[in-house]
């Protein structure tokens, strides 16, 4: 791999994400009269905590806090400036904290959930193709093909709405919503991490059988292409176990192509664990997502209310 191609990929890196950060910027400004400080004064006021007289000295004031009061181009310049240092201002739906420690305190709940049902879903959804397209697995196995194309259909917002009906709401096996039980304090205890468990098993087992029908068709299809290749057939000749044919042969080199699909995915998972989040409030980047409306301190606000 040359230096040049690896300075091409580079340079195409930063062009992409300064388009998405100035997109970010622009499409807000793009509604005529949208202001996100106004907008927050006047559901204040709607709702009761705010008073009518001395709203527009707030605006102004907090205009001028959060830079919005500058040119455009002051405030465009200021907010790259801002983003290359990670400062992504206070959150103006809940000021005054800062939106990087409402990104702090939601990424443990999604990252603990997509890595665990991400790893569980490919290993089960692996092994399970992987015995589907076997010839020599028993007829009830290779018979799962059906259920596991249903369910690589089925997308993980839905089957978590079914879930939710069944095994929440009907059989009242598991907590409809939340991260914990309401009044628990979070702390390093058995009881609380299993408070945790309990809540997060719902969402985790409808990420988890999607997850295991997406990736079981894969590695069925890449199965039945190697299945059919000559070293198999070699391997077969020379009486080689069945086992190991499936193991070191077979399943080793379908896995392959399992694991590079696997790596690019990744996004993918986030978007659909976003959705799964919202159906049962888990306190992940929904929770933090839908309060968040971010102005960095300094004149380049990327204010948006919420």
């Amino acid at each position: 791999m040359s230096l040049a191609y690896l300075l091409r990929r580079l340079g195409l890196l930063v062009a992409v994400m300064w388009a998405a950060a100035s997109l970010n910027f622009f499409l807000p400004r793009l509604a005529s009269g949208r202001d996100p400080v106004r907008e927050k004064m006047a559901q204040l006021a709607a709702s009761g905590g705010l008073r009518q007289d001395g709203i527009e000295a707030m605006v102004a004031a907090y205009q001028a806090r959060f830079g919005l009061d500058r040119p455009l181009y002051e405030q465009y310049v200021s907010y790259l400036a801002d983003m290359l240092r990670l400062d992504f201002g206070y959150s103006l739906a809940n000021y005054p904290i800062r939106v990087s420690q409402m990104i702090g305190n939601a990424l443990p709940w999604t990252m603990g959930l997509l890595l665990a049902t991400t790893l569980l879903g490919f290993a089960a959804g692996t092994l399970l193709g992987a015995l589907v397209a076997w010839p020599g697995s028993p007829r009830w196995v290779r018979g799962l093909a059906m259920p596991l194309m249903t369910l690589s259909a089925v997308p993980y917002y839905l089957l978590g709405l079914v879930l939710l009906y069944l095994l929440g709401l009907q059989l009242g096996l598991f907590p409809l919503s939340g991260g914990y039980s309401p009044g628990a304090l979070p702390a390093w205890r058995p009881a609380f991490v299993l408070d945790v468990l309990h809540h997060a098993a719902l969402p985790a087992l409808s990420i988890v059988l999607a997850a295991v029908g997406l990736w079981g068709m894969g590695m069925r299809g890449m199965m039945v292409s190697t299945v059919g290749e000559d070293y198999i057939a070699l391997a077969r000749a020379h009486g080689v176990r069945d086992r190991t044919i499936f193991l070191r042969y077979a399943a080793r080199n379908a896995l392959l192509p399992q694991l590079t699909a696997l790596g690019l995915s990744m996004g993918y998972v986030v978007t659909g664990q976003v959705l799964v989040e919202v159906v049962f409030a888990f306190p992940g980047w929904e929770a933090c997502c839908s309060r968040r409306s971010r102005s960095p301190t300094s004149p380049s606000s990327t204010a948006s209310s919420s």
